[in-house]
């Protein structure tokens, strides 16, 4: 493949900024609906630069981050928009990963969304979500997707979050949700403590059919997924009483996600490689977090 494919990545870029803005929106209102004494929630915008190793510009983002609110204790919704040359380290990656040339032209551009929520209310599941694009001279895939990690867990929630997410795909074949929920049920997976982080969702990476319009569809329908499989469980757990050992139970569950994000996360390893913005590649983790 050759060419700067610079009308797919602007097309790719502006829809996830896009899919940031609805979510940024969704999420305040949330926070206007619970009322209180506590200050509605509010996201702070920080855009963030990304810098070459001879300093010159390598793009960057925008890190939406609330912290403090009446529902969210902490979530962000970042995207970005990088791009430069892979060091030898990332270069190898890509060539293990089946993208060949990339030792003659290592050029990259990376765009995408990520988003994770750490909630106030222990019965309130915390999730995580991103879609991205990717893009070489001799490759470009789409990935991403979405799963819920709730730390006292609801069946009726659960089946909500997965059966959204299974109507968005279906258009798209009906082999795509098993096969996506089942990538994401391994992806998911903490080896060292032999559990799954979360309930599952959908998950998918490497994706490139060679039908770009296709991919790009498919990647929009598992965006536009996420506010209707996950707003509902907030609106319907955001007012239920809570004790100090849901909080507990909580605390000690949000280790799980910190620990997974900075062991196995491909997008975390990534971003640090990188050199992105620390900041907005750990903004996953968690305000709080007990181990025991």
């Amino acid at each position: 493949m050759t060419g700067g494919f610079e009308t797919e990545k602007a097309t790719a870029a502006a829809w996830f900024g896009k899919l940031r803005d609805q979510i940024v929106t969704a999420f305040e209102g949330l926070e206007d609906a619970l009322g209180g004494d506590v200050p509605a929630g509010r996201f702070e915008r920080t855009e963030t630069k990304r810098t070459a190793d001879d300093g010159s510009d390598a793009g960057g983002g925008i890190m939406s981050v609330m912290r403090g609110g009446r529902v969210f204790e902490k979530v962000g919704v970042n995207t970005s928009e990088v791009f430069g040359e892979l060091g030898p380290a990332a270069q190898k990656a890509m060539a293990a990963r089946g993208v060949p040339g990339m030792e003659d032209d290592p050029r990259f551009w990376a765009s995408g969304i990520s988003l994770v929520a750490h909630m106030q209310n222990p019965h309130a599941p915390a999730v995580h979500m991103n879609t991205r694009m990717f893009w070489t001279p001799h490759a470009w895939w789409f990935g991403g997707g979405s799963d819920l990690n709730p730390c006292i867990e609801y069946d009726e929630d659960t089946s909500h979050f997965h059966a959204t997410q299974k109507a968005h795909l279906d258009p798209h074949g009906a082999d795509l949700y098993p096969k996506l929920k089942a990538w994401a049920d391994e992806y998911f997976y903490i080896p060292h403590r032999n559990r799954a982080r979360g309930v599952g969702g959908i998950f998918m990476d490497d994706h490139c059919s060679g039908d770009w319009a296709a991919d790009f569809a498919l990647t929009q329908d598992i965006g536009k997924a996420f506010l209707p499989a996950y707003v509902p469980l907030v609106e319907k757990r955001m007012r239920t009483e809570w004790s100090e050992a849901d909080k507990d139970t909580q605390l000690i569950h949000r280790g799980l996600y910190a620990e997974y994000n900075l062991v196995y996360d491909r997008g975390t390893k990534f971003g640090l490689t990188t050199g992105h913005d620390a900041n907005a590649v750990l903004m996953s983790l968690p305000p709080l977090a007990k181990w025991v």
